[in-house]
């Protein structure tokens, strides 16, 4: 079984996350772990912190000789902000804003100081999940699977087409905000400049793509294993994003089945085939050989420096909430954690899948699956 932990607040010493399940004599780089939180720094719209943070990961262990070995795999990012805070005597935070996790955990935890529930609920803590990410992509790209991911909307401004190649999706890193969309790119940025001008913020939405998925993954037999419900789960549990969807998502409901169910076809040469792919990839929990493809809906930042009202835990008064310093918009770092939730839900998928102590091992149990599969008409990545 795959699993992994996070530990470390955000202005504590460092973030950190242990991996257990790998498969041993996996390549693991620390170089690619980098480059996807070089990656997650970026975007249009990014507040302050992140020209603190440099995001350098250590592998401390699990590892000799950039190959996994099969025992726990420990991973380090130093918070460099860290230096900025500590020996400051810090008074409690005793005033909840709005749209953080603020009164609900201090209710929950019975906590008389805010910091004790923002400095974990933050998310700071996703740069350890796009590393423990970055692990995951390495795992399947063993296996011919590739993530990208793009920004459909942001506020108001939305690309207006559903159909793009994944040379356009893999070229989104060019943008400040990932929007594949030269003109709508620079529409979003205005948006941006607009809200930062007002002192508000921007939510908006963003997709990912997995190519190459082997078909079987997940199980339509119990609740708690079919695929779409874990990817589900994994993208709500990136913070601010309040919405999910497959494939034609919610677009589905509007439509007829006949405009909406994949028709399947058989060619001699390709085997079982789809010329449209409105179910994301996934049917009754299962993976059917399409790309996985999910949206996520991402809320507008909290923290404003236009400030909301609020009530001191406290005293009960009245207040506009503390203005700190924040993002306007982080969708297009929040589509760079997209990448690392689907990326772990579908390795652990492979490992259930293909399980094997070694990558040589798994390797031969997919082998032996491909075969199954061509004996059944199916032919892996047409």
């Amino acid at each position: 079984m795959l699993r992994f932990l996070t530990a470390g607040e955000s202005h504590g010493k460092a973030l950190i996350a242990v991996i257990e399940g790998l498969p041993a004599n996996l390549s693991i780089s620390e170089d690619v772990i980098n480059q996807e939180l070089q990656r997650r720094r970026q975007g249009y719209g990014r507040g302050g912190r992140m020209k603190i943070e440099k995001d350098e990961v250590q592998i401390i262990s699990g590892i000799i000789k950039g190959r996994t070995i099969g025992s726990p795999l420990a991973l380090m990012i130093k918070n460099l902000d860290y230096d900025n805070w500590k020996g400051r005597t810090l008074q409690p935070v005793t005033k909840p804003r709005p749209g953080h996790g603020d009164l609900a955990g201090i209710l929950k935890y019975n906590q008389d100081d805010i910091r004790n529930v923002l400095e974990r609920a933050s998310a700071r803590e996703t740069a350890a999940r796009v590393a423990v990410g970055a692990v995951a992509k390495q795992l399947l790209m063993a296996f011919g699977v590739r993530i990208m991911s793009h920004v459909v909307s942001i506020g108001s401004v939305s690309l207006t087409s559903r159909s793009y190649s994944i040379e356009e999706l893999a070229g989104a890193d060019k943008s400040p905000v990932r929007c594949i969309d030269e003109s709508v790119s620079e529409q979003m940025m205005k948006a941006i400049d607009e809200a930062r001008n007002i002192g508000d913020s921007l939510g908006g939405v963003f997709e990912v793509v997995a190519e190459n998925v082997p078909v079987g993954l997940g199980s339509h037999a119990h609740w708690d294993r079919k695929l779409d419900g874990l990817i589900a789960a994994s993208f709500m549990s990136i913070q601010a994003v309040k919405g999910v969807e497959i494939g034609m998502g919610f677009e589905a409901a509007r439509k007829k089945g006949s405009e909406v169910h994949d028709e399947i076809f058989y060619d001699e040469n390709r085997g079982y085939f789809r010329k449209t792919n409105n179910a994301g990839g996934l049917e009754a929990g299962i993976t059917n050989g399409c790309p996985v493809v999910v949206r996520a809906a991402m809320k507008p930042i909290p923290t404003l420096y236009k400030p909301l009202r609020s009530v001191d835990i406290k005293t009960k008064e009245p207040f506009f909430a503390s203005i700190e310093r924040s993002d306007i918009c982080a969708v297009p770092a929040a589509s760079i954690v997209g990448e690392a939730a689907l990326a772990w839900v579908l390795a652990e998928a492979v490992v259930e899948k293909f399980g094997g102590d070694s990558v040589e091992e798994m390797r031969n149990n997919f082998k032996n699956y491909e075969h199954q599969l061509l004996d059944a008409g199916y032919r892996i990545n047409h």
